[in-house]
């Protein structure tokens, strides 16, 4: 016996002194690539790149093979190989990023990982490469780097936004975190500032209503944040910057393992904001000082057949204070010196797992949220709690030519704060009575391949909502693939929206206006429609370009309508007496230049207005405050390979705005144009570090009308003084369309291990 293992010892021996093998670097414009997949068709043999973009293959045979390079966001690159005994060839492998993103995995328009090139909607796919260019401390504000989508400020004190879709406001927006709708009402005004980075692995935005897989909030459009999984990226990262306003960000993830079938990545990150700054010189904090943290975990279980659940969490806590400068917390709440201080705590927890009941395979997925908020606004004091949970049971039943989607799904809202939103009707004896929602829903689904170039999108949802009854949205698609480089996407669908106040405008609470509800508000009801046009083409001397331009329209039936303008002193909610229309196009180019030289440019004109119907049954136009009929965004990038340099210029354009101004207001009811641009340098040692600085807004704009009226007078103690005020002002911080921030420098640091 031993003599036969010494045999077989001596063969293997001699086998692998005569194997070939395979040495060499992956690089993409000159620099190093992580994460190359190195395979020899055919054969069991492989292997993925390291750091520093080197790979190397043993013990083959001598023979002729295929050599494939394939990565995230590369074109595969395919090498034939002729190898003799005992030879070590050496490659060098220059790979092309994809121009167009089209090539990348959604989930979010069929619930099912399809390639963009394939989905019969029209999708964005964004990685957090995208928002390095401008490093922000989290997704609310690099989001704004998107076409068509804009974060908006909604208050001069607070600093509180939402994120605008083809210029529909935030509350028509679903922010979901791994397909889940955790992001809503309370969580849509604060939770959006506590979404880092580092947990992003991509963002998947949609633009038009998606109701009939995600139901109520996907009206304008949906934003889903695919959450990195322990075996996509880096081992662990960790990214610090600091800026000359005194704002500091740091933000740390890393994976670990838990046995054979258990994987985790864990991530935290803080933001810290403390100095105060008044440029224009009102006694009030030009930008909000801000303190929050964050912490995610996320586990991935590997099963026995192969398929995976995952399980993750986040907590995110706040404190935030805007207001006169010599402001302290004894006075929350009270009348003597303004501020407006906001405490959140927020937790969340995200799910999903294989099921198989009879035979049959199916996914459950589910969330839950717990927003907690305390925070006084001047001595407006409003206080609320937020639970929402959420299941679904979906099943995928493939055909030769269909891809038929069903599920159900419940959702569960428990919302009570200090308003009279939650108060009783008994007008004899009021009493809190919190408000509790059940929205059961059913919807089925069914994407049909009618041939090489044609697809259809087809989708039924019905909810029941315990306040406002049956609730039906249909949606029909439309895909027209011509080739790989020309498609079009024709969409047509129902929307509809429950509506929370507090999301709706926050400037209700701001405590400088009283809140009126007319009558009682019901659901939003609109029906739109898209067309989409994605191609690409290839230069020999202009380079490679990606073009997609769409059409948009939206018809409301039914909104709530914000009036700021019959009464200085209130903000008026009612239903819509007549119909809305948000219409409207949009653009965006990528050009790959040449190899250092990239640019994205995109603009989106929206025209949103309201036909409201007066005293004498006549229809009036108006139109929707806080949005520029047409914003615009670029991307320029320079990269200088052997250096390993690279420069962004980044920058956002829009025109004028609408702004609520008050009755013979001196400010102008408009905004002028303006552009907020900014420059980075990166530089890249060693393919592990990389330490970044530069300028935002360089240009230094910043507004120069009198952002808050009547700052001295913040509790309206003085306005019926006819000498001192013979307009009869009140004090109003709503007057905002750009941050209140000059020209600053940031430097940071990077390290992926």
């Amino acid at each position: 016996m031993i003599r036969i293992l010494g045999l077989i010892s001596i063969v293997l021996m001699a086998h692998n002194a005569l194997a070939a093998s395979i040495q060499g670097k992956v690089t993409v414009d000159g620099i190093a690539q992580e994460f190359v997949t190195i395979r020899l068709l055919g054969k069991n043999l492989g292997d993925r790149t390291a750091s520093d973009g080197t790979f190397e293959i043993k013990n083959i045979a001598a023979g002729t093979y295929k050599l494939v390079a394939s990565g995230f966001g590369l074109q595969n690159d395919t090498t034939d190989l002729t190898l003799t005994e005992n030879e070590n060839r050496i490659l060098n492998i220059s790979m092309q990023k994809i121009v167009q993103e089209l090539e990348e995995v959604t989930i979010t328009t069929t619930m099912r990982e399809v390639s963009v090139s394939d989905s019969p909607i029209a999708i964005d796919i964004i990685t957090p490469r995208l928002f390095e260019k401008n490093p922000s401390p989290g997704l609310f504000e690099s989001i704004g780097m998107v076409n068509g989508v804009r974060p908006q400020l909604q208050c001069n004190v607070c600093n509180t936004g939402d994120i605008h879709i083809n210029g529909m406001e935030g509350p028509y927006t679903m922010v979901m975190i791994d397909g889940m709708p955790i992001v809503s009402a309370l969580g849509s005004v604060y939770g959006l500032m506590g979404i880092p980075n580092a947990i992003i692995q991509r963002i998947e935005v949609q633009k038009g209503p998606s109701s009939t897989l995600y139901g109520s909030e996907a009206v304008g459009g949906l934003i889903n944040v695919i959450t990195r999984s322990a075996d996509c990226g880096p081992r662990f990262t960790a990214d610090v910057f600091g800026t000359s306003y005194e704002e500091f960000n740091a933000e740390l993830s890393g994976v670990y393992k838990l046995g054979k079938r258990v994987t985790g990545i864990m991530s935290g990150s803080y933001f810290h904001f403390d100095r105060i700054w008044d440029i224009n010189h009102d006694n009030f904090t030009d930008v909000t000082l801000q303190k929050r943290a964050a912490l995610f975990n996320k586990f991935t279980f590997t099963h026995g057949s192969g398929k995976m659940s995952h399980l993750a969490f986040r907590y995110y806590y706040e404190t935030r204070w805007g207001g006169e400068l010599k402001w302290t917390p004894e006075f929350h709440g009270s009348d003597s010196i303004y501020g407006e201080n906001i405490y959140t705590n927020r937790l969340e927890i995200i799910g999903k797992s294989p099921l198989k009941f009879g035979g049959q395979e199916f996914e459950l997925q589910y969330s839950f949220n717990k927003h907690v908020q305390h925070s006084a606004y001047g001595q407006t004091v409003f206080n609320a709690d937020q639970n929402i949970g959420f299941a679904q049971l979906i099943k995928h039943i493939k055909f030769e030519r269909q891809n038929l989607l069903i599920g159900a799904a419940l959702r569960y809202t428990y919302y009570d704060d200090n308003t009279l939103i939650t108060i009783s009707d008994d007008t004899l004896n009021p009493e809190n009575k919190p408000l509790s929602t059940y929205l059961p829903g059913i919807f089925v689904q069914d994407e049909i391949s009618v041939n090489e170039k044609n697809m259809l999108l087809i989708g039924l949802r019905f909810d029941y909502n315990t306040d406002h009854g049956s609730i039906l949205s249909p949606r029909f698609n439309w895909k027209y693939e011509a080739n790989q480089n020309n498609i079009i996407r024709l969409g047509f669908g129902n929307g509809y929206r429950v509506v929370n106040l507090f999301s709706e405008d926050h400037a209700a609470y701001t405590g400088a206006r009283e809140v009126v509800i007319r009558q009682h508000l019901k659901p939003e009801q609109s029906w739109s429609g898209n067309l989409n046009y994605s191609g690409k083409r290839r230069f020999k001397k202009l380079g490679a370009i990606g073009i997609d331009a769409n059409l948009f329209y939206t018809y409301f039936s039914n909104k709530i309508v914000a009036d700021y303008f019959t009464d200085a002193n209130q903000v008026i909610f009612d239903n819509l007496s007549g119909y809305g229309i948000n219409r409207g196009a949009g653009a965006q180019i990528h050009w790959t230049i040449a190899n250092p030289v990239k640019l994205t440019i995109g603009a989106t004109y929206t025209d949103l207005f309201l036909m409201n119907k007066d005293k004498f049954g006549g229809l009036y136009r108006s139109e929707q405050v806080h949005t520029p009929p047409l914003t615009a965004n670029f991307v320029l990038s320079y990269t200088i390979a052997k250096a390993q340099l690279s420069i962004d210029l980044s920058g956002n354009l829009y025109s004028p705005m609408l702004l609520p101004v008050l009755p013979d207001d001196y400010r102008s009811a408009y905004s002028p144009w303006f552009s907020i641009l900014n420059i980075r340098v990166m530089k890249t040692i060693k393919y592990r570090w990389e330490i970044y600085g530069g300028v935002k807004n360089f240009l230094n704009f910043v507004p120069q009308e009198d952002a808050i009226m009547r700052p001295f007078d913040p509790f309206d103690k003085y306005i019926d003084d006819p000498v001192t005020n013979p307009n009869g002002y009140t004090f109003d911080p709503g007057y905002n369309y750009a941050p209140i921030q000059k020209a600053r420098m940031f430097l940071g640091v990077r390290y992926r291990m």
